[in-house]
């Protein structure tokens, strides 16, 4: 593989009859020994329950996704208990069940909703966590991941990852000559897609600013490689980088007011800051070689990005204090299009050798690298909000979909779309992400 495919890698001429399709996820691959947990379907009192916003499916739905339980199908569930008084504890011991959650969906008399759930250790059988929520009509699926999020943070300790969004592009065919390509965001399980943007020319490298609230991503429209930012709230966007040559990569510092991009205006693809106020501009690498898909630290103060400086593609880690960038891989031929994840302790990248591209996962304290995927075409990884999954894109039969792997690779499921195919994932952070 040359080192095109790092500098930027050009959108598929992808065929797709409906750019708003569903990503329909499929869990491929559980966890032995993940943490049985049983989820009773939630009762719904003053309304029949909605098909497309099931606060208890959904919550189950997230929870296998999490790749740390193994919820108990509701057609081995023995009883369906909707109190605690209900609660025969004894019998859900014996089906080696630790944790088991009820709740209910009220309807208000102003047409809201009142929804409650109860989290309990069956082997202390006593318990753990209860909230209730108001919600509308629109926000019951947004308050059944709220509900995930808050069960694996009790049980496991990790952050929330699933009351979150992903952004992403399609494409499909409308004429013999003419694609069509859409930036679009949806819910982590890909419901209710929306799309930002709809252009003739290719995009690509969407990314979420931390707040969530704004999208950069890479534009052809123009004819040439461009950086915008857009505004998901309002709809309005910003060029922000429109240089001669190479536009690319582009990368929100932790605080949001800088962005690391990948430039060749002075002639070699290097990696610049751009400060999103002043419109300042600081080049951060100066060196014969292609340095491109630089991302940043948690802490602000380093970057990571690819590099040929060693002859094949590597990630390598620069301060932005001054300093000699530090080479950080060696196994392989190909390591690039790095992802950090939230606490900075691991670093997902694209790891190739005589037998394709996969996702790997490398800790820079023990320098221990381990190969994740086995897909053979993956590409561009990203880390959940809360670090526990990696979210990229690959192919199936020759068909472009996402797919997410555990951190420790046990646990695998694909985001196919209903119809088409689907490139260049980005998860936002749960701050801000509803808007």
């Amino acid at each position: 593989m040359n080192l095109k495919r790092f500098l930027i890698i050009a959108i598929l001429l992808l065929a797709a009859s409906n750019a708003n399709a569903v990503l329909n996820i499929d869990i491929t691959e559980g966890v032995e020994g993940a943490m049985p947990i049983a989820v009773v379907p939630f009762q719904w009192s003053g309304s029949t329950k909605l098909a497309d916003a099931d606060v208890s499916t959904i919550v189950t739905s997230d929870l296998a996704r999490s790749g740390k339980f193994s919820p108990l199908p509701v057609k081995d569930m023995l009883a369906h208990p909707v109190t605690p008084e209900q609660i025969d504890f004894k019998t859900w011991r014996i089906a080696g069940i630790d944790n088991l959650v009820i709740g209910g969906v009220q309807l208000q008399k102003d047409g809201s909703y009142q929804v409650q759930f109860r989290l309990f250790d069956v082997l202390k059988a006593q318990q753990v966590m209860g909230y209730s929520f108001p919600a509308d009509r629109q926000s019951l699926r947004y308050v059944a991941h709220r509900i995930s999020d808050y069960i694996i943070e009790q049980l496991t300790g990790l952050g929330p990852a699933f009351d979150s969004r992903i952004a992403y592009v399609t494409s499909r065919r409308v004429a013999k000559n003419k694609i069509e390509y859409r930036l679009q965001v949806a819910d982590t399980d890909g419901f209710d897609p929306q799309t930002l943007l709809t252009s003739s020319q290719p995009m690509m490298s969407p990314v979420w600013s931390p707040d969530s609230l704004k999208i950069a991503y890479v534009s052809f429209e123009r004819g040439r490689a461009e950086i915008y930012v857009h505004n998901i709230r309002s709809g309005q966007r910003e060029k922000v980088a429109a240089y001669e040559g190479i536009n690319g990569s582009p990368a929100w510092s932790p605080d949001g007011r800088q962005l690391a991009l990948t430039l060749s205006k002075d002639g070699n693809p290097e990696i610049y800051v751009l400060n999103l106020q002043d419109k300042k501009l600081t080049r951060i690498t100066s060196h014969w070689s292609i340095d491109t898909e630089a991302v940043w630290m948690p802490d602000g103060r380093s970057l990571v990005f690819t590099s040929s400086r060693s002859g094949k593609p590597q990630l390598y880690q620069v301060e932005l204090a001054g300093g000699r960038p530090k080479r950080l891989t060696y196994e392989g031929d190909y390591n690039a299009n790095a992802s950090i994840s939230p606490d900075g302790k691991a670093i997902a990248f694209v790891h190739g050798d005589d037998s394709g591209f996969r996702i790997a996962v490398m800790y820079p304290d023990t320098r221990l690298l381990q190969v994740l995927t086995d897909g053979g075409q993956d590409e561009s990884p990203e880390f959940a909000p809360n670090g526990s999954m990696i979210l990229y894109a690959t192919q199936i039969n020759g068909r472009g979909v996402l797919a997410a792997v555990s951190t420790d690779g046990r646990h695998k499921q694909r985001l196919v779309l209903s119809d088409g195919e689907v490139r260049e994932p980005s998860w936002a952070s749960v701050k801000g992400s509803r808007n």
